[in-house]
């Protein structure tokens, strides 16, 4: 099993492991497989899909400032060619300031 934790610390040295539990019981079966538990920043669809299924759905923001959060996420994580959802998700969050809500 994947250390989600240590993955979201790269980016936020103060990450809550109950927010990253939360968010890896929130994905389950999706980070089974190397390819769904990762996020492809260039790949527009799944872009899309992050703002439904996860700001919108989960978040209950839409619109503009989900957009911004994706992109400062990306932004944020351009270096790793590897984006972790988890990380991802959890950065998306943070920069919506819903980590509490979860």
């Amino acid at each position: 099993m994947t250390d989600y934790l240590a993955d979201v610390q790269k980016y936020d040295s103060g990450a809550d492991e109950a927010v990253v539990n939360k968010i890896v019981r929130h994905l389950g079966i999706a980070l089974r497989n190397k390819d769904s538990s990762l996020v492809s920043a260039t790949d527009p669809k799944e872009l899309d899909r992050v703002r439904e299924k996860w700001c919108e759905k989960k978040l209950g923001v839409a619109g503009a400032d989900a957009d911004a959060a994706i992109s400062a996420t990306a932004k944020a994580m351009s270096a790793d060619r590897s984006k972790s959802r988890v990380t991802f998700y959890y950065l998306v969050a943070k920069n919506l300031g819903k980590l509490q809500a979860l």
